[in-house]
Parts: C-alpha cells; sequence; structure tokens
C-alpha cells in the first residue's frame, strides 16, 4: 500500500471550503430511523437537510440493493483471516494520530472516508464516484488547514450511523434533544435483539471491507473502548492498542469538539447547554469499561502507551508497539514513518486554556483516572509543555466552517507535533 493518493482535482479551480453533511450516506430505512428516533425535530433553517437527504436515500437505497444483488454471496463466504487491530481511548487522546501511523504499514488496511460515509454500497460505486464526484469534500479542513480526501482514514463509527445502528454520534443529529440512543456507548444499554443485530451488521461491514482488502484491518473508534467483550464475542484474537492522554488536555478538546460537530452536522441550531456535563460524566465510565474489557483480552493482544510518550519518541514507541503484540514488520514502516513524520514537520498547532472552575471539575470527577495514569493533579506546567494544544473552548473559529469536520481532524495538528519532536531530535 502506498501513501494514500488524492483525489484528482483542478488544481486551478478556487479552493472549495463546504461539503455536505455525512447524513446524506443513508439508505431510506437507516434515515427514517434516525428520524423516528429524533422526532423529525428539524429547525427551521435545516429542513433543507432533511429535504436532501430523504430523496438521496432513495438512491442509496436502491444501489444498496444492486450491490446486494451483485456481492452478497462473495461477501457472506468473506472469513477475516487476521483479526482486526483496534485502537481504542477516550475522544482527542491521540487514536487518530496511531491511526494514521498504523495504516503505513503494507500489511494493513483500514475503511477510508468514503467507504465510512457511504457504507451501503461502496463496492458499486467507490471508483467511479472519487473521480467524478471530488468536489463534495473541502480541500482543506478549516480548523486545522491541512488536506481532506475520500481516500483518508476514517472512524467505522460514522459507517454504523449511517447503517441505521444506535450510536452515541447519532447525538449530533438532534443536538438539542436527550440522547436517541443512549445505551449504545457501550452496547449494554440495547435490548438483546438490538445488540445481536448491531454484531451482524458491524461482521457484515468488516466482510465488505476485507473482501475488497484482504490485509488485516486497524480500526479505530473511541466508542470501541467500551465494547471490547463485545468485540471479542466477534473476533476471539483481536489486538488493542490503548492510548491515553493527560486529562486536563482532552476535557476542553473533546469539548470543543462536540460544540464543532453539532454546528456542523445536526438539523437544529445548537444551545450547547449539557456538553460540558455530558463529557464530565462520560470519560470515568469509558475508563471503567476498558478496565473491565481489558482484562478478557490476553495480556500479549492489549498495549498501552501514552499520547505524551508517543510525542517525545514517536520510533521508539511504535517499535514497542509492534514487538508486544507481535506484528512484525517494523524494519519495513520505519522509513515511511520516518518520512511522514517529515512531511508534516511545518505546521502550528492552536493553544489550550480552562478556567480555574473547568479544572475543579475535572480535577474533583476525573481524580482517579488522572493518578491512574500517573498525570500530576492540576498541573499547570503540564497543561504548557504539552505540544500538541488547541484553543479555549469560548473562542470562536474565524474560519469558514466545513459540514464535515469529523474526529481525525485531529491527526495532522497531532502528527504536526509529533514530527516537529522528531526533527527536532
Amino acid at each position: 500500500m502506498e501513501m494514500a493518493p488524492q483525489t484528482t482535482r483542478n488544481t486551478q479551480s478556487p479552493e472549495r471550503t463546504w461539503a455536505p453533511r455525512m447524513w446524506i450516506g443513508s439508505d431510506f430505512f437507516g434515515w427514517l430511523r434516525i428520524m423516528t428516533r429524533g422526532h423529525f425535530r428539524f429547525n427551521l433553517p435545516h429542513v433543507h437537510i432533511g429535504v436532501c437527504t430523504s430523496v438521496l436515500s432513495f438512491g442509496h437505497s436502491v444501489l444498496k440493493c444492486a450491490q446486494n444483488a451483485l456481492y452478497r454471496r462473495q461477501i457472506e463466504r468473506t472469513k477475516i483471516e487476521k483479526a482486526p487491530i483496534f485502537i481504542v481511548g477516550h475522544w482527542r487522546t491521540g487514536t487518530t494520530l496511531l491511526h494514521e501511523f498504523l495504516i503505513l504499514d503494507q500489511q494493513h488496511n483500514y475503511p477510508n472516508t468514503y467507504q465510512c460515509l457511504v457504507p451501503n454500497h461502496f463496492l458499486l460505486t467507490e471508483s467511479h464516484f472519487k473521480k467524478w464526484f471530488w468536489f463534495l469534500l473541502p480541500e482543506r479542513r478549516p480548523m486545522d488547514n491541512m488536506t481532506f480526501g475520500w481516500d483518508r482514514p476514517q472512524e467505522d463509527e460514522f459507517a454504523m450511523c449511517l447503517l441505521g445502528q444506535p450510536s452515541p454520534y447519532l447525538d449530533i443529529i438532534f443536538p438539542n434533544r436527550p440522547p436517541m440512543t443512549p445505551g449504545a456507548l457501550d452496547l449494554e444499554g440495547l435490548t438483546p435483539g438490538e445488540r445481536r443485530n448491531w454484531k451482524r451488521v458491524f461482521h457484515r461491514f468488516i466482510q465488505t471491507l476485507t473482501m475488497r482488502d484482504p490485509r488485516r484491518l486497524v480500526l479505530k473508534s473511541p466508542p470501541h473502548t467500551c465494547r471490547i467483550k463485545t468485540l471479542l464475542e466477534l473476533y476471539p484474537d483481536a489486538r488493542f492498542v490503548h492510548i491515553v492522554r493527560n486529562p486536563y488536555h482532552v476535557f476542553p478538546s473533546t469539548v470543543k469538539l462536540w460544540k464543532k460537530l453539532a454546528e456542523t452536522q445536526g438539523v437544529q441550531t445548537p444551545r450547547h447547554r449539557d456538553i460540558e456535563e455530558r463529557v464530565l460524566q462520560t470519560l470515568p465510565h469509558l475508563y471503567a469499561k476498558l478496565e473491565e474489557g481489558r482484562k478478557l483480552v490476553d495480556p500479549s493482544r492489549f498495549h498501552e502507551l501514552r499520547y505524551e510518550d508517543l510525542i517525545q519518541d514517536p520510533l521508539g514507541e511504535m517499535r514497542k508497539l509492534y514487538d508486544h503484540l507481535d506484528l512484525g514488520g517494523f524494519e519495513e514502516l520505519q522509513p515511511r514513518l520516518e518520512s511522514y513524520l517529515a512531511q508534516h514537520a511545518n505546521y502550528e498547532t492552536n493553544k489550550f486554556q480552562m478556567t480555574t472552575q473547568q479544572r475543579q471539575e475535572v480535577t474533583e470527577r476525573w481524580g482517579d483516572v488522572i493518578r491512574r495514569y500517573g498525570y500530576p493533579v492540576d498541573s499547570n506546567e503540564t497543561m504548557q509543555s504539552e505540544a500538541a494544544t488547541v484553543r479555549p473552548i469560548s473562542e470562536q473559529d474565524g474560519s469558514e466552517p466545513t459540514l464535515l469536520p469529523f474526529p481525525n481532524s485531529q491527526a495532522d495538528s497531532e502528527v504536526a507535533a509529533v514530527a516537529a519532536h522528531f526533527r527536532a531530535a
């Protein structure tokens, strides 16, 4: 696998800064389930999104039927010869950075943006769509000014949303309503039938990806941190990589992420009333489920590292990961990783700050997690020393907003931070 190629485009045309919302990849029945869960509570300025998505969903349904007719039996016969590698961790902890690094390895496959946003028929349409509809994605992400494209790695959780499955990401579309599927983060709040269906749809998606490219899949999705038990039921030999980051950085960055997603992906004008509280509640739950899940994994198939260590010594930390999980082939990966870091060296990151009250809340409610992973409690020095940081939560982004600011937009700034240390070394 070579570096993911950029989709062909006219370099003389004005730079694009817009894109459609991700929900337009739903088929009709998936879209209907989403709308029913949200009680069709569109705000007036966003009604056109519902109309356009509804019309396009019929086309996706037709193409889904066509793909099933052509490939269903072949997909069902596809075996997962090598169990996936799951990158887990809270949002904004460096999961995407690891994803970017691991897919440089020629041994590995990954779900790209097109496959996750058009999961119903990508076998049938991917090559043609990316060739003729390259203009539907912005050329650069406004929050980090880095290139964006259909071939970039993406979270499989978006595919599950668009395949009509319960997901915490569904809350983005109706941000002013209570959570639509509160049990979807760890899947334990679902009924037995819903959970069985989730496993069936997820495995079918993995089979479809594998049929297209049989190499070992590397999957990244923060909700999987709570789902290790379920994932082991599907793939007993799966490997897990957990990355953790200073929670004092994680909090403001995660709040900013959910605000931005609600503003650019929702069909309501977001009021942002409960975002901080949701973030404060979610992290302890996520790490509690992680501790439950890791006890079920053979220690040789579970590797843990800190984001700060990866920043300081990317080659050393990646070598440890490869050795511990017995992946092999690090010597072939190393020059590609060195080249990748060098290409992303010239980048200026943003900066974070929290209010005193926010820091006190994080210390009080996340103190156990902070201490468990060896971070100083309420340390301003630690906050200021980390290279990859972003702006205060209250500060507005002055750039033109894209309509597809997915969580992996953190990757380029993280890679740039690592590259700066790598180049200095």
